[in-house]
């Protein structure tokens, strides 16, 4: 999967915006069928948060749901713009990441309608590091903001919200928080190397020293080409085995990304996979995050031995 930014075309535009103005005449209300609030979410790592959160007292969709589907570059479909314009509650990732999901919020609505920009919340902008659902801490900042957000959109369920938001943080989150312990605890300080940005944050919070050119990470992230400097770094990184672990995207993976992977594979370096959004798509967010963090505490006992 290729990352590269898609401004959306005229006709996308025109057709949706037409059709949020045809749903907007129609007199929607913010709910779903049985009276529920609806709450759209452009991507699904926050639709999975949101919908545990939520439970049973609203209707949650995801917008990209698909591992394949590349949310930089997503265009969207008609009934992307109904949801949006019939939804009570939008979150979207931002910093750049999913430039079309303004664009849909600016182009109407019912009314009465609550959003949540994530990237605003963390206090990130488009430039900055957008793979946000990989900060341990800010997916506790969303957590909270969402819980407050559906507690002022539906007071009477507010005690549930509360109590849903507390067991995903104890009950649901407890091997996501164990696995990243344990890791912290084990193997801070170890040398490590990632093919983008995307393990940026997991790595500082698990205290894992990464040691490939940032330039290199965000390039491969937004779909440039490395600076020769830069690929020259990384690639005598792995040549001297001075990471242990590699961390590589692998929705994400380009020729030269995939040679260094089989580089670091052929000098017995660890080469640990993680996906950008939830895969399975039907895996709940702390499961997926949950898995990969057991394969990377693997890699690392691995390269410790």
């Amino acid at each position: 999967m290729v990352k590269t930014r898609i401004i959306l075309g005229l006709i996308v535009v025109a057709a949706v915006v037409a059709t949020l103005g045809a749903c907007g005449s129609g007199g929607s209300s913010n709910v779903a069928s049985g009276g529920k609030p609806l709450v759209v979410v452009a991507e699904n790592f926050w639709a999975s948060i949101a919908a545990q959160i939520g439970g049973s007292r609203v209707t949650t969709v995801s917008i990209i749901t698909k591992p394949d589907t590349d949310p930089h570059a997503y265009e969207p479909l008609p009934r992307d713009a109904r949801a949006v314009a019939q939804a009570r509650y939008v979150i979207f990732n931002g910093a750049g990441y999913d430039p079309w999901a303004p664009k849909l919020l600016r182009a109407g609505s019912t009314g009465g309608r609550r959003e949540l920009e994530i990237a605003r919340l963390a206090r990130r902008k488009e430039g900055d590091n957008p793979h946000m659902w990989y900060s341990p801490a800010i997916v506790g900042q969303v957590v909270d903001r969402i819980t407050a957000d559906l507690q002022s959109i539906d007071p009477k369920d507010a005690a549930t919200f509360a109590a849903n938001a507390a067991a995903f943080k104890t009950t649901a989150r407890q091997r996501y928080d164990a696995l990243r312990a344990d890791i912290r605890t084990k193997y801070a300080g170890v040398p490590v190397g990632s093919t983008e940005s995307i393990f940026v944050d997991l790595a500082g919070d698990l205290g894992l020293r990464l040691l490939t050119p940032p330039g290199y990470m965000k390039a491969i992230s937004e779909g440039t080409d490395p600076v020769a400097a830069d690929k020259a770094t990384f690639d005598s990184q792995i040549s001297t085995g001075a990471i242990k672990v590699l961390v590589f995207n692998k929705q994400n993976t380009t020729p030269d990304v995939q040679t260094l992977v089989d580089k670091a594979r052929a000098k017995d370096i660890p080469v640990v996979p993680i996906t950008e959004t939830v895969d399975p798509a039907t895996a709940t967010f702390q499961d997926w995050q949950g898995g990969q963090l057991a394969a990377l505490q693997q890699a690392l006992a691995r390269a410790g031995g």
